[in-house]
């Protein structure tokens, strides 16, 4: 049998399938930082944060936009269980200057009016980010 260094990536949201693939390497954004993913990794869950998914196929490089969610890696088989996954082509500089607007004007009362604040900035920063 032909050793490989490839692996299956799966990006799923509530609407479907966003990418299925092999993939050589992976980077996820997970809350804690960036986490690279190559073939025969040890098994892991993580948990995402708003960001930049990269994916290297053999024949192409795929950017996504995801929005959270959950990672897992068993047995060279990698689920990305998220809200939102778009390609840069996908997302749409006006929507996503008007959502930075807002979330700079939100008001900020407590903790949790806070943390949204902040998790809506972020969006809205990642998505005008990948549109550049």
């Amino acid at each position: 049998m032909a050793k490989t260094d490839t692996f299956a990536c799966s990006v799923v949201t509530p609407e479907g399938v966003a990418a299925e693939t092999e993939a050589r390497f992976v980077v996820l954004p997970a809350h804690d930082g960036e986490i690279g993913l190559l073939h025969d990794r040890a098994p892991l869950f993580c948990k995402l944060d708003v960001g930049r998914l990269r994916i290297e196929t053999p024949d192409e490089n795929l950017i996504l936009y995801i929005d959270g969610g959950f990672a897992e890696m068993v047995n060279n088989q990698l689920t990305v269980l998220t809200e939102d996954a778009r390609r840069p082509d996908e997302l749409d500089r006006e929507a996503a200057e008007k959502s930075l607007s807002e979330a700079k004007s939100m008001s900020v009362t407590d903790e949790s009016s806070f943390l949204a604040r902040q998790r809506a900035l972020k969006r809205a920063r990642v998505q005008l980010r990948l549109l550049q």
